[in-house]
């Protein structure tokens, strides 16, 4: 494994064809090199040594930079880092190709395993939340606790708002919408982005419209773009259509790390109808409902999602009610103030 650093708000960790990667003030981007497999990632400085280690997953057309509202709120008790999936953000395609569920999994899985950084506190949104179900049922070694923010789990009925996104996953579809979105501004694609994973699209600063038009930018010179888009889609088809021990459902019953689900009352993209089955599913599990919240709560509301986990935290011991860190077991007993 290899790793080149690029510290600054806005690090050029891109190709030279493409714009820059924009990285929020206090971050740092890293390129991971493994066999068959570069993986960017975004982290900040840990507020002081010895915190526990936290890995954030986005979800189908996001990146790392989804997570930057959340991280620096969590950064006092977790030293964390958020992954571009392969495909995605400022990580190339896999060699293999491979897109799907499990695919995307095992490259989670083979960054942990490299950097010898489990058991690590799991966060997900969306198709990353489905990946790390899959990785908290198949290697519960790596996982201490599991964060769900809209996870995308079978269901039953499908929103018809979150039809044309799994149309995607259709042969030919992409190559077509592509075509007939050819003339679109990448500030119009990224307002209709917003306004179907937003609660309230008005939430978003103007800082964060010009970041995530930067973003759509960048990402619409690449020329995987669209097939990253279109395989990812169709490996979350596919993992709906599993059954057996391979199903999300079967394997959300397998996770054994305590898990804090946050479901969106105005989400369009996974059904807020969903958040019961969740809980009954994941066994030791807590539930956030936010009404107001669409499909990025971590976004939206990132102050109530960090409350929430910190009660996790308080739950399992690892936080005092004082809010100050409890030393890790077999280390030392007492506090940190």
């Amino acid at each position: 494994m290899s790793s080149t650093e690029l510290p600054g708000s806005i690090a050029t960790a891109a190709t030279p064809t493409t714009l820059p990667v924009r990285v929020a003030e206090g971050e740092r981007i890293r390129s991971v090199t493994l066999p068959g497999l570069t993986l960017s990632v975004r982290s900040r400085p840990p507020a002081r040594e010895g915190l526990a280690p936290a890995l954030y997953v986005h979800g189908l057309g996001g990146s790392s930079q989804n997570w930057s509202a959340l991280m620096p709120l969590l950064a006092d008790v977790l030293d964390g880092e958020a992954v571009d999936l392969p495909g995605f953000g400022d990580s190339p395609p896999p060699d293999d190709g491979d897109y799907s569920v499990t695919g995307h999994a095992r490259a989670v899985i083979r960054h942990l395993d490299a950097g010898a950084r489990g058991p690590v506190h799991l966060f997900g949104n969306s198709m990353g939340g489905a990946v790390a179900t899959r990785v908290a049922a198949v290697r519960p070694d790596l996982v201490r606790t599991l964060t769900l923010v809209s996870p995308a789990l079978p269901e039953i009925r499908v929103q018809r708002t979150a039809v044309p996104t799994a149309l995607l996953a259709v042969p030919g579809v992409t190559k077509l919408f592509a075509r007939i979105t050819r003339d679109w501004t990448a500030e119009q694609r990224t307002r209709g982005v917003l306004g179907l994973c937003y609660g309230d699209p008005a939430r978003v600063t103007e800082e964060g419209l010009a970041n995530a038009v930067h973003e759509m930018e960048r990402r619409l010179q690449l020329p995987y773009f669209w097939d990253a888009m279109t395989r990812s889609a169709r490996g979350i088809v596919d993992a709906y259509t599993l059954g057996g021990q391979h199903g999300l459902w079967r394997q959300a019953e397998r996770v054994l790390a305590p898990t804090l689900l946050v479901y969106g009352g105005r989400d369009q993209l996974v059904s807020y109808r969903m958040a019961q089955k969740a809980a009954r599913s994941f066994r030791d599990s807590r539930l956030l409902t936010l009404p107001d919240a669409g499909h990025v709560a971590m976004m939206e509301y990132p102050d109530t999602v960090a409350t929430a986990f910190r009660e996790l935290l308080v739950d399992q011991g690892e936080l005092a009610a004082d809010g100050h860190r409890v030393t890790d077991p077999g280390t030392d007993t007492g506090t940190e103030s």
